[in-house]
Parts: C-alpha cells; structure tokens; sequence
C-alpha cells in the first residue's frame, strides 16, 4: 500500500473535525489555516455562512519579518480576537484545521484568550498548573 502524504493525512484529520465542530450564530468558528511561511485566521458562522472577521500574516499592516513563526501567530490571534470582540463575538468554537494543538497553533489559540476572546475558558497551560497545585 502506497504511503499517504502529510497534507492527505492532514485533510482526512480536518474532515473529522469539522463533522463534529460547527460554529453558530451564537458561538462561531474560528477556523486556523498555516502554511509554510503565513497563518491565517477566520471566525465563521456556518449557520448563516458568513465570514465576520479575519487577520493573516499576508495583510500589510501585520506582516512581520517573517509570517511562518510563532511571534506572527501570536500576533494574528491578537488582532483576530480584537476583530472578533468588535463585531460582537465573545465566544467561538476552535477548528484547528487538522493541524497538532502545538507551536504556531497553540500560540495563536493563547494568544486569543489572552486578548479576550473566551474568557470563561481556561487555557491548558492554566489546567495543568492548577492540577499541579491541588497536588
């Protein structure tokens, strides 16, 4: 059997996802796409299917030195969360895009709690210090 490409593997893990996330009118979904060198990010409403706000590393006004590193994912979820709080979103889904919750994606995730974004919800680092400290 020939071997499947990461980018196959990707897609099939995306698929999986996205039957079971779905963003609504009331809790939208911020959907993280990277690639080599830009992250982009978009907070969608299935419901109505309507983009309400997006930032990427390839707009003028955020490109960095470098758009394919941890820093510009961070500063993408800032100006997303920031985007997203101004057009009335206070709580959205995540949908990873099939990629591992770590690195870029996770800095970018962090970065939209830090800035507002689902306020109620605890980021894992939290989680794990707190179980830390009951111990």
């Amino acid at each position: 059997m020939a071997q499947k490409k990461k980018a196959e593997i990707r897609r099939a893990v995306h698929g999986r996802i996205r039957k079971k996330v779905r963003g609504t009118t009331a809790r939208p979904r911020l959907a993280v796409y990277r690639s080599l060198n830009h992250i982009y990010a978009q907070v969608i409403d299935d419901d109505n299917g309507k983009t309400l706000a997006t930032a990427s590393t390839t707009e003028k006004a955020l490109a960095g030195s470098t758009g394919g590193n941890i820093e510009a994912a961070q500063r993408i979820g800032k100006v997303i969360a920031e985007r997203a709080l101004a057009a009335g979103v206070s709580s959205v889904v995540f949908d990873r895009g099939g990629y591992v919750y770590h690195g870029r994606v996770k800095a970018l995730i962090d970065a939209t709690r830090e800035a507002g974004l689902n306020k109620n919800e605890a980021s894992a680092e939290q989680v794990t210090e707190d179980n830390s400290n009951e111990s």
